[in-house]
Parts: C-alpha cells; sequence; structure tokens
C-alpha cells in the first residue's frame, strides 16, 4: 500500500493498523523491517526551521509503485507499506514511512533500504526549506543518508 498525506500521522500506529488489517500475514512473516524518516532541524550547515515538501500528483505514486514492484521482484516480500508526508513539514514531524514483511530478516532489511533509497533517488519530491531568519531555499540533493 503506498500512500501520501498532507497530515501529521504516528508511523508505528499506521504499521499495527496495516498489519492487523492483513489477516493472510497472520502467521507467515518472521520479520518485519520499518524505516520511519523524521525532519532534522538543520541541513548543510544551517538551521531548518520549517520545509515544504512538493510532489506530482499522480506520477510520484506511480514512481514508487514502480520501486515497490522492483522490491518484490528481488526480494520474497509479503507484504509492504509506503507513507509519504507532503505540505508543511517541521523538525521532529516524520516524513517518511517504510515497512516491509517477509519470512527472514534478510529480505526485509535489504528490501526495506531498497525501497528507502529509491525513494530518495527516484521518486518527484520537491523540498523547500524556511532557514532561521526565514530565508529559503529548494534542496537540489538529498544526501547519501551518511553523516560524513
Amino acid at each position: 500500500m503506498i500512500k501520501i498525506v498532507d497530515a501529521e500521522f504516528e508511523p508505528y500506529r499506521e504499521v499495527q493498523a496495516h498489519q492487523d488489517a492483513q489477516s493472510a500475514l497472520r502467521g507467515k512473516y518472521g520479520a518485519t523491517n520499518v524505516f520511519v524518516g523524521t525532519m532534522r532541524d538543520f541541513n548543510e550547515g544551517d538551521q531548518v526551521k520549517g520545509m515544504t515538501l512538493e510532489h506530482y500528483p499522480g506520477m510520484t505514486e506511480k514512481q514508487l509503485a514502480e520501486v515497490v514492484a522492483e522490491a518484490e521482484q528481488q526480494w520474497p516480500l509479503l507484504n509492504s507499506l509506503v507513507i509519504h508526508r507532503v505540505g508543511a513539514v517541521y523538525p521532529d514531524d516524520v516524513i517518511v514511512l517504510v515497512a516491509v514483511w517477509s519470512v527472514h530478516r534478510g529480505e526485509a532489511f535489504d528490501a526495506c533500504r531498497f525501497i528507502m533509497e529509491a525513494l530518495k533517488s527516484r521518486v518527484p519530491f520537491w523540498k523547500k526549506e524556511i532557514l532561521a531568519g526565514d530565508a529559503s531555499r529548494w534542496v537540489a540533493k538529498n544526501t547519501d543518508g551518511y553523516l560524513g
């Protein structure tokens, strides 16, 4: 399931609700891997007090579906859930949730990472940060996911 939402969401409640609604999963999965991405209050050496996330309706969902389908081809996933926030976002707000269910942990870890990295590099989302002092800027590229 893929959802684009414009309001805050509680990721662990979403995971539990999705899992509870999938009665066919009961007794079949041995691993659930969950990634939750949260907005930081800094980027590229500057304080960030907010951000607007924009997407290309229809295209974004299509690209996300293709990413999930690629993951399902590479790993034997039982189910997945991707939720991405758009609109005004503030530090500590949850931006993205990726959850996958599989028989074993290896597939769950690998597929969850694959989906998240592909989402960051291929799916059309645009970020406009509001810096301390109210200046703003478009984020030109995502980080590689590591501190250094």
